[in-house]
């Protein structure tokens, strides 16, 4: 996967299974996603590529 060049371009949604203690954020990027920590996005993010992210998905929702 690419660098993400400004992670202020892109367009984090907070997860609907996040709540107040446990929040991530996910933008969708070229050929993956990005997740990051909603409360303190300053400590960076977490790259997956596209196969990753729904590998990761899968077992989640499993």
């Amino acid at each position: 996967m690419k660098l993400i060049p400004n992670l202020d371009a892109l367009n984090f949604r907070t997860s609907s299974y996040s709540d107040r203690s446990n929040c991530v954020a996910v933008a969708d990027v070229p050929g993956g996603a990005v997740v990051r920590d909603s409360k303190h996005p300053e400590r960076g993010y977490l790259p997956f590529s596209g196969p990753e992210w729904i590998a990761l998905l899968r077992t989640t929702r499993s």
